[in-house]
């Protein structure tokens, strides 16, 4: 029996839950679940975007799965990123973003590449300060953390093709991201089995449209690889089939990369794909490897099938979707 923490959040985070929650439960594995808020609408109403209790309930799970998280395109007192403080508070280091190609129209065939992204430290530390029409921003980058973000990813790099971009921009800030290049590549040497190489990140961005078969594991700082895995997810169908992971020492959040799309929620016609292969991903990393390739396999098939929901250019409404993979795992 697995218990999981569940955060459905905001907007459609409330229709891509409850949807992965019956394809967990259709695997046929015991789960006990438990709901906890956190979100805009967690800080609209305790005053927090992350209770406190939310915290403790991820703590004593076995994982955590989330929906979706808005945040305020201004800066409004007290208000912190959702997302971003558990991963601070729970110490979830690494941000595990697959892509992966899918039999859909617009999806690039002969993908299968990871981003492995440093989670907690580069610009998104939270070091902004602004003076009058001056605004500025630091950049905080550890030798300890880029140690540890270059472990996962060489241990991802061993497990697949043995190799690894290391992905920077250490021609114009060698100090920062010169650091983090230096630091993984130097671990590196201690695994003579992965080819690993340095990119620039614009480099990166061209190679990854022109020739994206040619990448297998990816790591980079916190910035670069919120954005590098966004185009990514471009190429094999779009954000509404992006999954990701959190991982640290002793805690685990999987969520859709997707954001809560304020604009369709409500309507029944989100798109769960994201969110049931965030799932399929905490499945691996519970040990269950054979329930994760099942659902993944199911959710290949269903595309394939074309019962796609809007935003793939069908009429499936989120229900129908999960329905149509339930009806493939359970036959």
């Amino acid at each position: 029996m697995y218990t999981v923490c569940l955060v459905p959040g905001d907007g459609i985070g409330l229709e891509v839950i409850p949807a992965a929650k019956r394809v967990l439960e259709a695997t046929g594995l015991g789960f006990k679940f438990q709901t906890a808020n956190a979100g805009w609408h967690s800080f609209e109403t305790y005053g927090t975007s992350v209770p406190e209790g939310t915290l403790e309930l991820i703590k004593e799970s076995d994982a955590a799965l989330a929906g979706a998280f808005s945040s305020p395109s201004r800066k409004v007192e007290g208000y912190v990123s959702a997302i971003g403080t558990m991963r601070r508070k729970l110490g979830l280091f690494a941000n595990l973003r697959p892509a992966k190609s899918r039999p859909v129209a617009g999806c690039q065939q002969g993908i299968d590449m990871l981003m492995v992204r440093e989670n907690t430290e580069g610009l998104y530390a939270g070091q902004e300060r602004r003076y009058g029409d001056v605004a500025l921003a630091e950049a905080v980058i550890t030798k300890a953390a880029c140690t540890r973000i270059g472990q996962v990813a060489l241990e991802h790099a061993t497990k697949r093709r043995q190799k690894l971009a290391v992905v920077h921009k250490a021609n114009i800030l060698p100090l920062t991201t010169g650091l983090f290049l230096e630091t993984v590549m130097a671990l590196a040497e201690r695994h003579p089995g992965v080819d690993a190489y340095d990119v620039i990140v614009d480099a990166a961005a061209m190679r990854l449209v022109r020739y994206p078969e040619s990448f297998d594991v990816l790591v980079t700082t916190n910035l670069f690889g919120d954005i590098l895995s966004d185009l990514m997810a471009g190429l094999v169908g779009g954000l509404g089939l992006a999954p990701s992971a959190n991982l640290g020492a002793e805690h685990a959040l999987f969520e859709p990369v997707h954001g809560s799309a304020p604009d369709i929620a409500g309507k029944g016609i989100a798109n769960p794909t994201a969110t049931v292969l965030s799932a399929a991903m905490m499945l691996e990393y519970l040990g269950e490897t054979a329930a994760a390739t099942r659902v993944e396999t199911a959710v290949n098939t269903v595309l394939q099938a074309s019962s796609l929901t809007p935003d793939l250019g069908g009429n499936a409404s989120t229900e129908t979707f999960t329905d149509a993979l339930l009806k493939v795992l359970e036959g």
